[in-house]
């Protein structure tokens, strides 16, 4: 894993090395017979099994897995070609359909409801030969299941909405994940758990099998995209699950750049840590500095440059969430009268679309910026709110694409993420730079 970080005393050690290794050592094992798919997948489960009385983090196991891992396990012995992931065990957050498998979403008006079929970013990851093993806990059980708990420690929070898509992969129950992103819940989750994730350019991803239904327009913020133990991963599966589908207008067919291909060496990089509204630790600031100097010791030119209107961020988005939508995504069925009126949902959209302009503005001097993923590590249970999202926010509202990988550690011996912001359409950057964070290694706070 990226960060020796130890888990809670009470979750037992990892005792198994299949458990540490990156998706893609663990396709490179497979494909070269070093290691068997059913192996892998077997190593997977177990792990879960040990681990989710006190996690909370997986809804429920995919009966079939094991059989998928040995027609995998077939194929290779016959010698046919397979994907990039062929073999590779991955978890789906339960806002995300699997064919076969329930979407309750955490809610009890859904708990009967099997999707016919995958979600599109489901089917392409079992193209590419991944083997869908569980479905994950959202939010705070949300409210059908049991609260998911950090495996750093149990007492605090694994981050919210992706909450056990980050439990399990930090636990070692997963080496990759699929969960979604609307204003952090990707982001802020990893942070806490200390994994790698990406909030992929809005667009890039198609929302399209997700609950709750997204439409472009009713929402331009959401996307789905990967957490992992390695940032390395990170593209690997954005390659997988990226490209347009009908069933997502928004969803547009961008080619990719590759993160192994982009030079280091003067990329401008801004970086801040003041935020309006927050209070980051002094943990927390010493990790953005120390990433900022380990980016300028690989060339990158980096400045210390705060972004225009932040404090923007958290009311355009307040307002935003204040918006009646449908409970419904075929008629328009509304679960409450409006709040607003006709003017101030104009009146937020202008103020959204100023501070959009204003940031692509400010990213014509810089590729990219480094920041703060929160203010603190992970919280107790029960002790945050939406202050939490206050360094995350800006980025959905402009739809960039957001990489976090673990770089310090606090005097708790808790995770601190850093985020890597770059221009959208432009992942490949912000993938690039998350992975030479994380060959620098993370630096304690002492």
């Amino acid at each position: 894993m990226p960060l020796d970080l130890p888990l809670d005393p009470a979750l037992p050690p990892l005792s198994d090395p299949l458990l540490e290794a990156p998706a893609t050592e663990l396709a490179r094992l497979i494909r070269e017979h070093a290691v068997t798919a059913l192996e892998v997948v077997t190593a997977h489960l177990r792990r879960i099994g040990e681990v989710n009385g006190q996690l909370n983090a997986i809804v429920r196991l995919d009966p079939q897995a094991l059989d998928h891992a040995r027609a995998v396990d077939a194929a290779l012995a016959r010698g046919e070609a397979l994907g990039p992931l062929a073999g590779v065990p991955v978890t789906v957050k339960d806002w995300i359909e699997v064919a076969g498998l329930v979407c309750d979403a955490g809610y009890e008006h859904r708990a009967e409801y099997v999707p016919p079929r995958d979600a599109p970013v489901v089917a392409r990851l079992r193209e590419a030969g991944a083997i869908v093993v569980g479905k994950s806990t959202v939010t705070e059980g949300a409210p059908l299941h049991p609260r998911p708990n950090n495996p750093r420690d149990l007492a605090r929070t694994p981050g919210s909405s992706s909450s056990g898509e980050a439990a399990v992969v930090a636990s070692g129950g997963s080496p990759l994940g699929l969960a979604s992103d609307s204003g952090g819940s990707i982001r802020w989750p990893a942070h806490c758990c200390g994994v790698a994730a990406l909030k992929p350019t809005t667009g890039l991803v198609p929302n399209t099998g997700h609950y709750p239904r997204l439409g472009h327009l009713s929402d331009p913020r959401t996307t789905i995209g990967p957490l992992a133990r390695s940032a390395r991963d990170l593209e690997v599966a954005l390659r997988v699950i990226a490209g347009a589908d009908p069933g997502d207008p928004g969803s547009v067919p961008v080619p990719l750049g590759d993160a192994a291909q982009v030079n280091l060496r003067g990329l401008r990089v801004a970086w801040f840590v003041a935020m309006p509204g927050a209070a980051p630790t002094p943990e927390t600031a010493r990790t953005v500095e120390e990433a900022a100097r380990a980016l300028a010791d690989r060339g990158c030119t980096v400045v210390e440059a705060a972004p225009p209107r932040l404090a923007e961020s958290l009311p355009i988005t307040e307002g935003y969430w204040a918006r009646v939508q449908s409970l419904s995504f075929e008629e328009w069925r509304p679960p409450r009268a409006p709040t607003l009126s006709a003017e101030a949902i104009e009146r937020g959209r202008f103020e959204w679309e100023r501070f959009s302009r204003s940031m692509a503005a400010f990213f014509e001097g810089f590729d990219a910026v480094l920041s703060p993923v929160a203010a603190r590590p992970a919280p107790e249970h029960g002790s945050w709110g939406r202050d939490e999202y206050r360094y995350t926010l800006p980025w959905s509202l402009t739809g960039q694409p957001a990489a976090v990988v673990p770089f310090g550690v606090s005097p708790e011996g808790l995770p601190i993420g850093i985020q890597l912001i770059a221009r959208r359409w432009r992942d490949d950057v912000a993938i690039a730079l998350a992975t030479a964070l994380e060959e620098e290694g993370a630096r304690p706070y002492d």
